[in-house]
């Protein structure tokens, strides 16, 4: 039969005891903290998905900023598209205005000055920046593409060849997915070979009018034409870009959304339930207090007498 001392009943009281305040102190760790993972060995399988669960967000976050800082660029460069296109609409209407062959020298001549301010302002257009980055110069954003002299007439010299960086610029919107959001300034005011080439056009419509060739004037139509074509078609794709990307941020939203959920479910302590447990561990401790008042407080003293 097993002697039950009185060492072997304090060192079971004060095992309890410990383990009692142990358990009462992680429940009150977590009321603390709000979270019922505090370390790993809370829960070794929960803090692998949790650990999971942040880093997804944590790119998640990341492909967002990506994205934003997408949508800011196509949306910029289709604001600078349209600017361009009203330009060459504008250039359209002088030309037409001019190839009627009713107007005199003077009329003319003064049709070339605003032919004259429509190709600095074109200039100007070619060479926008966001954010300190030329948008029309592919990969060597930090270089003017169009870098015209001036003439002696004190408008841009266009007659030099530019040729501006195919390189795409990437935005990685997604795990795996790449999005080029730029358009290079040959692809959208021409290549210097090109008939149809914007600032080659403004020249031969300019030395018309100061000529007077009335047919020279109007030969020039089908070339704005022409550019205006890949103005708009340029613009198109910028709007379905615009719209992937949108689509995009949608997606990141609620895969965000979802995330956050499961993270929640995952590290957040149930309230309401650890309320009631830390009440009853401490009602447990205090009984265990009392108890054990009364054993230990027993000697030999209290038996002789």
């Amino acid at each position: 039969m097993l002697r039950v001392t009185s060492n072997m009943m304090n060192s079971q009281l004060l095992l309890n005891l410990n383990r009692n305040a142990r358990t009462m102190n992680d429940t009150q760790l977590q009321l603390a903290t709000g979270r019922k993972i505090n370390k790993p060995s809370d829960d070794p399988v929960g803090i692998t998905y949790s650990l999971r669960y942040r880093a997804e967000l944590s790119s998640n976050e990341q492909y967002t900023k990506n994205v934003d800082s997408a949508l800011s660029w196509l949306d910029y460069n289709d604001t600078v598209l349209g600017q361009a296109g009203d330009v060459v609409q504008r250039l359209r209407e002088l030309t037409v205005q001019a190839s009627t062959g009713s107007n005199p020298q003077s009329a003319l001549d003064s049709i070339n000055e605003e032919v004259m301010q429509l190709k600095e302002q074109l200039v100007d257009i070619s060479n926008s920046q966001l954010n300190g980055k030329y948008i029309f110069n592919g990969e060597k954003y930090d270089t003017k593409p169009y870098d015209f002299a001036k003439s002696t007439d004190g408008t841009y010299d266009v007659s030099k060849v530019i040729t501006t960086d195919p390189g795409q610029i990437q935005y990685i919107v997604g795990e795996g997915v790449q999005l080029p959001i730029n358009m290079t300034g040959n692809d959208v005011f021409g290549h210097t070979s090109n008939p149809d080439n914007l600032f080659s056009t403004i020249n031969s419509i300019s030395l018309a009018l100061k000529s007077g060739d009335f047919t020279a004037v109007s030969a020039q139509l089908v070339n704005l034409d022409s550019r205006m074509e890949t103005i708009l078609t340029a613009r198109s794709e910028i709007g379905a870009k615009t719209n992937r990307v949108e689509l995009m941020q949608e997606r990141l939203s609620d895969l965000n959304t979802n995330l956050t959920d499961l993270q929640a479910k995952t590290e957040d302590a149930d309230y309401e339930g650890l309320i009631m447990q830390s009440k009853i561990q401490e009602n447990i401790y205090n009984a265990s207090l009392s108890v054990g008042a009364k054993i230990i407080s027993t000697s030999l003293v209290d038996f002789i007498r």
